[in-house]
Order: structure tokens, then sequence, then C-alpha cells
């Protein structure tokens, strides 16, 4: 890793490939998307630039980000890109990726069944994935630039989160990061795909009340039937943000 890099993350840092991990910041209670309010992450996060950082050094290492159609709705101008979340490293983020032997920017794949999914994004002008179910597939394909690619991962109502990230290794992509918000992080976990998790703890409580408020698990119900523990890697702090990171069995 660069100095630069080494510096800011305070120690060295490696990804054991191959590997999915997934990234999110959350209140001290919990909460990691208001999708009532635009920008909610932003909100969750509070500000922290320590996030950002960490948010691009894990873009610079993966080969793909995975993004749900739920997050790329809330992010109409979103790159899922290491330079443009956090500036000041863009030079080392490069330098970080030739040094591994990637392309120059990691390839970003949406993940959608095709009801709310938006072709007009911008993110798909330049080369990206979408992976979605096989009765789908043929009306995407209709609707998205040539740039990018559309991929039918299998049949039925829902896209596998499993098979995709298969398909996606088929092409190796090793180090796979996700985005995709907590119903995605969700069927990931059943399937049992996660290796790893990076959360954020903000220094904010966002309560309940009558704006939907979604937690870092949705879709999936383990305890009491199904247990996936979390073995704490590291903990970090800068300011009041707190920094931890999990390796999942």
């Amino acid at each position: 890793m660069p100095s630069e890099l080494r510096t800011l993350y305070g120690g060295p840092f490696r990804l054991d490939e191959p590997c999915v991990v997934a990234n999110f910041v959350q209140t001290i209670d919990g909460v990691v998307s208001i999708p009532e309010l635009p920008r909610s992450n932003a909100l969750i996060a509070g500000g922290s630039e320590a996030d950002h950082f960490v948010m691009g050094l894990l873009r610079a290492c993966a080969d793909v980000v995975l993004v749900g159609s739920g997050t790329m709705r809330a992010s109409p101008k979103g790159t899922w890109l290491p330079e443009r979340v956090y500036p000041p490293a863009a030079d080392a983020f490069a330098e970080l990726r030739r040094r591994r032997g990637r392309p120059e920017q990691p390839t970003v794949a949406f993940v959608t069944a095709g009801g709310s999914f938006d072709p007009t994004h911008p993110a798909l002008e330049r080369h990206a994935l979408v992976l979605t179910t096989a009765a789908a597939a043929a009306r995407l394909r209709a609707s998205v630039p040539r740039s990018s690619e559309v991929l039918a991962v299998n049949d039925g109502d829902q896209v596998d989160l499993g098979l995709a990230v298969a398909r996606l290794r088929e092409r190796g992509h090793t180090a796979i990061l996700s985005e995709g918000g907590p119903t995605v992080f969700g069927s990931l976990l059943a399937s049992g795909g996660v290796d790893e998790l990076f959360l954020t703890i903000s220094p904010l409580l966002a309560g309940r009340g009558f704006l939907s408020r979604l937690s870092l698990v949705e879709g999936l119900e383990l305890l009491p039937g199904a247990t996936v523990d979390a073995h704490l890697l590291s903990a970090r702090r800068h300011e009041q943000h707190l920094f931890l990171r999990y390796r999942l069995s």
C-alpha cells in the first residue's frame, strides 16, 4: 500500500482474496438508511472525512462494487469510484490499483429484478454490469446503454446473490465490495457469501418515529434459528466515529 494510504489508515491494510466485503455506516441505535430522506447515508455518516476515506480505500481495493437498485435510486449522481468519495487520496488510490495490477477503475455491478431500475443513471454511461433475472434481461438490454452489459443470473422473480457472486468470480473479480444496502446484505448473508464487514459507528441517534428506518440486515431473520458469528479484526477511532472490521462466519 502506498505510504500515504498506510498513514491515513493508521497501519497496513490487506484483503484475503477471493472475498466479499460489505461496508456500512450506522447510527448508535443501528439505523443505516432512512429511505424517505434524500442522501440519508450522508446524514447518518455525520460528515466524517475518515468514513469517506475508508469507503474510498475499499473501492480502490475492489475489482467490482455491488450496488442494489434502492441504493442506485438514492444516489442519482453516484459513481462508486474511490477518487470521487475521497478526492485528497485520488493519486494514492490510483497508485494502489496500479501496484495490484488492477484496471484504472473498479467495475460497478447493479443488482435488480427490473422493477425499480433506472436505465438513465450516469454510471451506466461507462462500462457497468447489470445483474438481473432471465425474465427481466431482454427488457433491460433494450434500455441500458451499449457501454454497459446485462447478465441474466437465474430464473425466478429475484436475483440469487450467491449465483451473482459466482458469475462475477467467473469474470475474474476476486475482490467484491458490497455497497448494496441492507436488503442486498441480507441476501448475501443468506447465501453465506459475506467474508468481512466494515462497520462505521456514527455518533448520532436516529430514533424511531413516522419515517421508516432500516437496520443493518433487512429481509432475513437470523436469531434464534440461525447465527452469524462476527469476529472483531480491528477497531479504530477518528474523533467521535468508531471504525470496526469483522470477519463473518
